[in-house]
């Protein structure tokens, strides 16, 4: 099955959003020309649509994602009710990207969603598409707005490829997960390894790593990492130590190791990060 793939390092663009249900057993929906991609959420009755390549049955439960440039109509009369939403990527633009939802492996900052489907929880999609409704009609702030669909997006991806954690189990992952976290927060100036905390909790290196990842939607040694640039971040940006002794005091083996990771998480070197941060106040008693 083809699917489309968005980038949401940063949130997707809201267009419009709403609730419809037909007027009257008879109703049909229009002909026209999608100019972005549009999301069907389907709450009642069955939903006859189609485009230039393939007719479609929604039913209760079911989603259907129609792409810009889509020859968009209604090929029989549907008595239903669904919530839509209108959106385009974040880069701007109405460029369709498409591959098959069998080759792809989940990465940080990118989602699937295929073009038709059943959800395995409509409810909380739809819990999430009413806030979005009742924010742009409260606030009428696009910023809000934008990040709200990116999260409707984002739980419908993990609704469809992300496995949950069985129930029996879930409560005692979930508290060695919380550990692993904290027992990084508090170590995270040392010389922090995989195989390092596996041994100390007491799991094989494999097992953890997956467990980490499949409830943190990273990487153990990626999420190491990250904490430990937040922590220099604080150092460039509160002290006035070098780079090279910042580096050392992550437990870094050298000066040019921490420089490569931290442009590689934040984009900029650390001088460079420092000196957006130039202005600030230090004081001394």
């Amino acid at each position: 099955m083809s699917g489309y793939l968005f980038n949401v390092e940063k949130p997707l663009n809201m267009t419009m959003t709403g609730k419809f249900t037909s007027p009257s057993p008879d109703w049909i929906h229009m002909n026209r020309v999608l100019m972005d991609y549009e999301l069907f959420v389907q709450t009642k009755g069955s939903l006859y649509i189609a485009d230039e390549k393939e007719r479609y049955v929604l039913e209760e439960g079911d989603f259907l994602l129609m792409p810009p440039r889509a020859k968009q109509h209604g090929y029989q009369a549907s008595d239903c009710s669904f919530y839509w939403l209108h959106f385009t990527p974040s880069a701007g633009g109405i460029d369709v990207q498409t591959c098959l939802t069998s080759e792809h492996e989940h990465q940080t900052g990118s989602i699937i969603i295929p073009r038709k489907g059943k959800l395995r929880s409509a409810d909380k999609i739809l819990v999430l598409m009413k806030q979005l409704q009742d924010a742009v009609r409260n606030y009428r702030e696009q910023t809000l707005s934008n990040y709200m669909t990116t999260t409707i997006l984002c739980e419908l991806y993990n609704q469809l490829f992300r496995k949950e954690i069985s129930p029996k189990r879930k409560l005692k992952q979930l508290q060695l997960y919380n550990d692993i976290v904290d027992y990084i927060q508090w170590h995270r100036y040392e010389p922090l390894k995989v195989s390092h905390i596996a041994d100390y909790f007491g799991y094989n290196v494999k097992y953890l790593s997956h467990l980490f990842s499949s409830i943190a939607g990273m990487s153990l040694k990626q999420f190491i990492v990250q904490q430990k640039i937040e922590a220099a971040s604080f150092l460039l940006t509160d002290t006035n130590q070098t780079i090279n002794e910042i580096a050392m005091q992550l437990s870094y083996h050298d000066s040019h190791h921490f420089m490569k990771s931290f442009k590689q998480m934040t984009g900029l070197t650390p001088t460079e990060f420092r000196n957006a941060y130039a202005n600030r106040l230090l004081f001394y008693e």
